[in-house]
């Protein structure tokens, strides 16, 4: 609706996990480093936590990404499945096997060929949960257990876990699955500056040439946001609407004021 009027190619502030808006900041760039470690070094399970909307599910994705260009093979579950073999089903069919048996035993069997083939073929496997924080404590024992296909020096399988806050404390809990968790980090909000930063870099990815939002605004976005990307993100949609709507050609702090009215959180 407003491309045309601030000269863009594209809407730079949408809510979805689209890698090629993939802003490095400090939090971020440690987070994807601790998950290339992870996989690289074979390290077994790892977990990358935050608060909703913090940008875990896109490092998810670009790490992904880096991943299968490397050579990995990998099996990213978004929507992980409650139960146990639904849970091997949806591994199983992320790599690509779609004829799945209902046994539990015959599922575990054919991802353990998977995994040596995969050895013997010198490429690495790695397992994605995102939304961890879903899973029930009897899912949870299932992928601890796939850390146990393991040849005499190495894990078979990377295992990573993203999700929620409260994904660290289900984890606390148990002890065996804790005790795996050889990497973890939890990803933070920006401060005021990445916030700033993170507003001028969507824009100029999405074909702005100027960056159309005011000091003061952005300081006023920040404020209210804490620093969250999904939080930022809607506001300034939001922003770049109203200001379009009015003829106005930068975004002030008393446009976005009416916008977080508008929000009501």
């Amino acid at each position: 609706m407003y491309l045309e009027y601030w000269g863009l190619e594209r809407f730079p502030f949408d809510n979805v996990a689209d890698p090629s808006f993939f802003y490095l900041s400090e939090s971020h760039e440690e987070a994807l480093s601790r998950l290339i470690y992870a996989s690289e070094m074979r390290k077994g399970g790892a977990m990358l936590t935050g608060d909703i909307g913090c940008g875990k599910t896109l490092i998810g994705k670009v790490y992904t990404e880096k991943l299968r260009e490397d050579g990995f093979e990998v099996g990213l579950l978004l929507n992980p499945p409650l139960g146990p073999v639904e849970f091997l089903q949806e591994v199983l069919y992320e790599f690509g096997i779609t004829e799945l048996p209902d046994s539990k035993t015959k599922l575990l069997q054919i991802l353990q060929k998977r995994l040596i083939h995969n050895m013997e073929q010198n490429k690495e496997t790695v397992i994605i949960i995102d939304e961890a924080q879903i899973l029930n404590e009897e899912t949870f024992e299932e992928a601890r257990l796939l850390l146990n296909f393991q040849s005499n020096n190495r894990f078979l399988v990377t295992l990573i876990l993203l999700g929620q806050t409260e994904l660290k404390v289900k984890i606390g809990q148990m002890k065996q699955l804790d005790q795996r968790i050889a990497i973890r980090y939890h990803v933070h909000p920006f401060p005021l500056l990445e916030t700033i930063k993170y507003i001028m870099f969507r824009e100029k990815k999405a074909g702005l040439r100027r960056n159309v939002f005011s000091t003061r605004s952005m300081k006023t976005i920040y404020e209210y946001t804490r620093g969250l990307p999904r939080e930022i993100n809607s506001v300034c949609d939001l922003s770049l609407l109203i200001a379009f709507s009015k003829n106005r050609e930068l975004i002030d702090s008393g446009v976005v004021r009416s916008v977080i009215g508008e929000l009501g959180r």
